[in-house]
Parts: structure tokens; sequence; C-alpha cells
């Protein structure tokens, strides 16, 4: 058995049609588990599928923002021992500025979903125990930038609610996690206009980038780290938040 062995285990990962969670699926397959591909657009669930090992995956494509696609999703699913909540949306708006329809989205997709999802999961039994949960923050809840406050506002509220989660599940031996990434090179920074995305103009990337001095992350960087935190070699760690991608203030 080697190091990080996900034999024999199923993980339901959203957001899997492109970035992190894509990347987390394709190297969680590689590691032999069995996937739960969910996202909203199916042919690109279709080319993350054609990217994997082995032929135990499925497919779930639907707009979780309804929450009628997530009592759906949670009752096709299979028994999980893991949880990736890798679906989420930036959006860079200034305090003055913000409306009531952009916290209704920001805080739908980014805190609302995550929890609502896992709820529906525990209420029906379909999460193993001794599974893992791990949700996806940003190194931006501790190191605020312009524009941010509606964004890392429904990621601090999510790393809140992980730890709270930790603590309700701890006799079952589910664990909770929070991932707090810096900047990684995903679509919704190379190509937002795919993922219905601001854009970042090329003068604000490169000063957010100044607070890097590892440099911006790949995809790959932060899957690693996910697979870590799914796999029996956390079975230690729970409620915590880990950051990712030096930060300077």
């Amino acid at each position: 058995m080697g190091f990080c062995n996900l034999h024999g285990k199923t993980m339901l990962i959203t957001g899997a049609s492109s970035g992190i969670g894509q990347e987390t699926a394709i190297l969680a397959a590689s590691l032999g588990a069995s996937v739960i591909l969910a996202g909203r657009n199916h042919d690109r669930l279709n080319q993350t599928h054609s990217m994997m090992e082995g032929n135990s995956h499925t497919i779930f494509a639907g707009d979780l923002t309804n929450e009628e696609a997530i009592y759906a999703l949670a009752a096709q699913c299979q028994q999980i021992d893991g949880l990736v909540h890798g679906a989420g949306i930036v959006g860079p708006t200034p305090a003055k500025f913000i409306r009531q329809q952009d916290i209704n989205q920001l805080l739908r997709i980014n805190f609302e979903i995550p929890v609502l999802l896992t709820s529906r999961l525990l209420l029906l039994k379909k999460i193993r125990n001794n599974a893992s949960i791990v949700f996806l923050s940003t190194i931006a809840t501790r190191s605020p930038y312009f524009g941010g406050s509606l964004y890392t506002s429904a990621k601090a509220g999510l790393e809140a609610y992980s730890r709270s989660l930790a603590l309700e599940l701890v006799k079952p031996g589910i664990r909770a996690n929070c991932l707090l990434p810096g900047l990684v090179n995903t679509p919704l920074i190379n190509n937002p206009a795919q993922e219905g995305q601001m854009e970042m103009v090329e003068e604000s990337l490169q000063r957010y980038l100044k607070k890097y001095p590892m440099g911006m992350g790949e995809p790959i960087d932060v899957a690693n780290t996910i697979i870590f935190l799914l796999s029996d070699e956390s079975r230690w760690i729970s409620g915590t938040s880990i950051p990712m991608g030096s930060v300077i203030q």
C-alpha cells in the first residue's frame, strides 16, 4: 500500500469540470478511488472523466444553486468516503457597489451550497464513518484585498462552519477541514469569461502577485493537499484551516 492510497474509497467532488476540482478528481482516480464528478456542464465533466484512470466513475450534471439539484445529487450518491467542495466563484466588488443580487450569488455558491449539500448527505447517511470532508476557502480571509469583502466574508463563514461541523462529527469519526489557497492558476484567473466571472485586469493581477514570493500556485499543488486530507494518513487532523501559498501583507 502506498502513501495516500485511496483504493476502495468513493469520493464526491463538486466543481469537477475544471481547475482544482478537475485536478483532484484525476489524482484521486490515479490513486484508486471511485469518483462522483459533479458540476454544471456535462460536456466538461465528460472531458474530466476522459482524463481519469479506471471505469468506476460517475457524472452528475446539475446546477446546485437549485436546492432540488442538491437533493437529487445526494439521493443518487452511493455512500462516500470523501467529499470535496470544489465549486466556487470570485466576484470582486468594492463595498459601496454591493447589491442584494451580489450577496445572493456569492453566498449561495461559496457558502450555502456546501452547507446544504453536506447537510443532505449526512441526513441520508451517505457519508461513511471515518470519512473526510474538505472545504475550499481562500487565503484572502487572512490577507484581504480591495473589492474582496463579500467573497472573503462568504469563505470566512465556511471556515467557521467547518470547525463546528468537525466537532459535531467527532463520534462517527468524520473529519472536516478547510484549505486556504492563495492565487492559483485556474480558469477563474486565466479564462474568467468561460467561468462566468469578471476579468481581473493585468495591473491588478500583477499587484496581487507581489503578495506571493513563491509565485502563483497550480491546481495540482492544492489537489495534492486535498488528497492527503482525504486519505487515512490525515486521520488525526480535523477542524483545521490550512493556508497555502506564502502571503505577505
